[in-house]
């Protein structure tokens, strides 16, 4: 046979390979169905897909401001880091918002409000690790009734009836599930250490929820509350099932905890979204890591579940299979975002897959039936830490496709270059520190040296909760991260802020006086140490926030460009005077969205937009190639993922905006009508 022939005979193989496929795939919606928003991440699959095109890039930078809405009265205060991502329904728009966590129903045409709820609840909303308006909410409907659930900041599960806002009173108590209580643990009802960010997932009739915690470098003790997964009936709110994350004595995974470590170390919770495959009857758990972030002294062992995909039965919670992406982990490398599933063709072979973009700048890719790797993914040894009390893991995986999103570790060459000088005096600041590849452990600081492990990506990634968008047409991913540094030193904890050995931190000098610790934020980030700059520029160069495509069918970089204008104090720092410098991307937290022709996304930070203006500008590429199509202004960078919807024949993007002084606003884009007829 001619290897024409025989290449022709493999590829209408593979084609009949895929309609086959598709056949049997059932009848599960991929990307956002008819129009409408119904899930966070636009369906259950969370590919945050929309196969819409009436705003493409001939007309995206026509787009006008349709509605708008200001978050403001949803709180004692306003909010300033609004994340939610809304959704769309049947002409109407949910959202969570504000400082008390309101939820808000929109007419989606208008922007109106239909209806507000708003639960005051004291010292225990005052005192929640996870406060502000979060990330989302869920929709649920069995055809006759409609209902919205999501979890307060006190960890308080509600469903209301979507047509009044009203609690459902056959839900819970009057509508309440009080999350604190039927967790298999004792907790304060007041002060108890948990919540949750993320909206809850429902798959048919059940509605599950998981768990965070209060971020930062010094948990209070390392025997923190546990963040157990439960599964409950979206019609009652009655407990179905609980999934323990950290396993109990009997339970497997927990000889993995050793020392007997596993009933006194806490954490190991599903902060980021979940995911469902309904045909598969699973839902895949993206679980954080345990308690203490980079010392992990007090939990011996590998610590099973901590930073692993976990597949468990959606009915029942009975665990099918794990994948651990970090043993024993001491870099804060939790799974921060939603699995996404695909159905991929690999040689010829079709495979239902799972990409699980992570922090450390990897997409594992995975079997979603059973868990095993597509590629392989390989036992690497590592540099073991020093740290009295520590006991590493003597090896890591590494993923060998596809290749890394982002940069890895830090060394000289990761520095600014931008001229000579600035170089040499980047390299003076990390001589003080220590420089090493990915799992390079941290260390204890020293004011003599080193001061820090230097960690790249940093604590935040890579990617974090946003995740990223796939097209399932192509199997191409589109994934946004941030190239930033974090400084990974630890100091012995004095006993009075901590029960931990060791904590966070960073030798001082002595002669100075010491100086406070560094708060998490108020929306349940981690403040830490300052990034490192140079005469007040990032001391890493560029780009600093990129968007990259991934074909997953091959585990190939397809494209990768740089998102966002360069920064104002980089266009206009007096030692870069007379010098072209390309577009570096911006840093933020920035969802993306797929479309049926564009990769969507808004800039994070202020800078003076090309019109002029304080803003930034939500930014269209061109799917298939990366290439800049369009932009529009906006009056506040993107803090939540933008979704879109058609609604009486005109497309809507939607996108939550914030930041420094400008609150949280809702901001809605359609084409005018003279753009619409133009581009049809």
């Amino acid at each position: 046979m001619s290897r024409s022939r025989m290449v022709l005979t493999m590829a209408l193989a593979v084609a009949a390979s895929m309609a086959s496929f598709a056949q049997n795939r059932g009848s599960a919606p991929i990307g956002a169905p008819s129009g409408e928003w119904r899930t966070y991440g636009g369906d259950l699959r969370s590919t945050r897909y929309a196969p819409l095109d009436q705003i493409n890039k001939d007309n995206f930078s026509k787009l006008e401001v349709a509605w708008r809405f200001k978050t403001d009265a949803l709180g004692p205060r306003p909010e300033f880091n609004f994340q939610s991502t809304p959704l769309m329904v049947g002409g109407k728009l949910y959202t969570t918002a504000g400082t008390r966590r309101a939820v808000v129903s929109l007419d989606a045409e208008t922007g109106e409000m239909l209806w507000m709820y708003s639960l005051n609840e004291g010292k225990r909303g005052e005192g929640a690790p996870r406060r502000l308006s979060g990330r989302g909410l869920a929709y649920w409907t069995d055809g006759r009734e409609e209902r919205i659930v999501y979890v307060t900041p006190g960890y308080q599960m509600i469903a209301l009836d979507a047509r009044t806002g009203r609690p459902a009173p056959s839900f819970g108590r009057n509508g309440i599930v009080d999350l604190k209580m039927g967790a298999d643990q004792d907790i304060d009802l007041v002060t108890g250490e948990i919540g949750l960010h993320a909206a809850p997932v429902i798959a048919g009739d059940v509605v599950v929820v998981g768990a965070a915690h209060l971020p930062g470098s010094i948990p209070r003790t390392h025997n923190n509350v546990k963040g157990y997964v439960r599964g409950y009936d979206v019609r009652t709110g009655r407990r179905l099932w609980i999934f323990h994350t950290i396993p109990r004595l009997g339970e497997p995974g927990y000889e993995t905890w050793e020392n007997e470590s596993a009933p006194v170390n806490g954490n190991t919770g599903v902060w980021a979204q979940m995911t469902v495959d309904e045909e598969l009857g699973l839902v895949y758990l993206p679980v954080e890591l345990p308690t203490g972030d980079y010392y992990g002294g007090h939990r011996p062992g590998n610590g099973l579940y901590g930073e692993s995909v976990v597949a468990v039965e959606l009915k029942t919670g009975r665990k099918r299979w794990h994948y651990q992406l970090v043993h024993h982990g001491i870099w804060d490398f939790d799974i921060p975002c939603a699995p996404i599933l695909a159905d991929i063709a690999v040689n010829g072979r079709m495979i239902k897959a799972l990409a699980q973009p992570s922090k450390q700048g990897w997409v594992y890719v995975l079997d979603r039936t059973n868990g095993q790797p597509v590629w392989p993914i390989e036992e690497r040894p590592v540099e073991q830490a020093d740290i009295p009390g520590e006991k590493t893991s003597p090896t890591q995986p590494f993923v060998t496709k596809p290749p890394a999103f982002d940069r890895q570790g830090v060394t000289i060459d990761d520095l600014i270059d931008f001229t000579p000088e600035l170089r040499a005096e980047a390299v003076k600041i990390v001589s003080r520190y220590k420089l090493g590849p990915l799992f390079t452990p941290p260390v204890v600081s020293k004011w003599e040296g080193p001061l820090a492990t230097l960690m790249m990506p940093s604590t935040t990634g890579g990617v974090n909760w946003y995740g990223g968008s796939l097209d399932p047409e192509t199997n191409y991913l589109y994934i946004y991260s941030i190239t930033q540094i974090a400084q990974l030193g630890l100091v012995e904890s004095d006993g009075k802020r901590s029960d931990m050995r060791y904590i966070r931190g960073t030798a001082q000098n002595p002669a100075e006086p010491p100086r406070p610790a560094a708060p998490a934020g108020a929306a349940g980030e981690e403040a830490g140490p300052p990034p490192l700059t140079v005469q007040g520029l990032p001391i890493v160069k560029p780009p600093y926030g990129r968007i990259t495509a991934i074909d997953l069918n091959r585990g190939e970089i397809v494209w990768q460009i740089p998102h966002g204008e360069t920064p104002d104090n980089i266009r206009n720092h007096p030692a870069l005077k007379g010098l072209n410098i390309p577009r570096t991307g911006r840093i933020g937290r920035i969802g993306v969205l797929t479309t049926k022709t564009l990769v969507i996304a808004g800039e994070g930070g202020f800078f003076t937009t090309p019109p002029g203006q304080r803003g930034a500008m939500l930014r269209a590429y061109d799917k298939a190639t990366g290439q800049d199509v369009g932009a529009v202004y906006m009056p506040a960078p993107q803090t939540g993922s933008p979704m879109t919807y058609m609604l009486n024949g005109r497309q809507y993007l939607v996108v939550a905006v914030s930041g420094a002084n400008y609150s949280g606003e809702l901001l809605a884009f359609r084409l005018p009508q003279d753009a619409i007829t133009t581009s049809n």
